[in-house]
């Protein structure tokens, strides 16, 4: 097997030091949506660390690209808060807990519930609505892997009634979902 050499340059630009990890585009840039609507479909901090060149409702910002189609985040959250239920059509999304305890809800109603702690993982195939909650006293830091097709970080739906919960909260919130991160309200049935 030939093997290839990386220089200092390569091997530094395959390198994402936490301390530099910058938040989500959205997070940082968009100050047309409230906190609030922010906090119901995004972890309060996420920080993209591998992300391939592509338009992506992640955004465009990591220290690290184009790893095989590998999206990778971390994501912090204070207690209560964490995504809603969401699903994802062609691509599998893997959590693993790197601080805290966080409450998965799984399905449709988000009935089924499984609790991960420390070093915890959880691998959601494609189709399931997910969402996930910080249960602990302090900050939760959760590891994100998300794997499939180059082109398909953006197959991510969510179920009618967050449209809804968005709205009330912040009315001007749910265009911006839909227009600028790609957000579909389609996951699953209409309650």
């Amino acid at each position: 097997m030939q093997t290839v050499q990386m220089t200092r340059d390569e091997i530094d630009a395959r390198t994402g030091r936490f301390e530099k990890l910058q938040p989500m585009e959205f997070l940082k840039n968009d100050t047309t949506v409230s906190q609030a609507a922010k906090d119901i479909i995004l972890a309060r901090k996420l920080m993209p660390v591998v992300l391939e060149r592509t338009q992506s409702a992640f955004g465009n910002d990591a220290p690290i690209y184009n790893a095989a189609g590998l999206t990778m985040f971390i994501s912090i959250m204070p207690p209560g808060q964490g995504p809603c239920l969401h699903a994802h059509v062609k691509t599998f999304e893997t959590f693993i807990v790197l601080e805290g305890t966080l409450e998965f809800s799984l399905n449709d109603d988000g009935g089924q519930k499984i609790v991960l702690s420390k070093w915890d993982t959880f691998s959601c195939p494609p189709g399931v609505n997910r969402g996930f909650r910080n249960v602990d006293t302090k900050d939760s830091v959760l590891l994100t892997v998300i794997t499939g097709g180059i082109n398909d970080r953006n197959d991510i739906g969510l179920p009618p009634a967050i449209a809804r919960q968005i709205e009330a909260v912040d009315p001007n919130a749910l265009e911006v979902f839909k227009t600028k991160m790609g957000l579909r309200f389609d996951a699953g049935p209409e309650v």
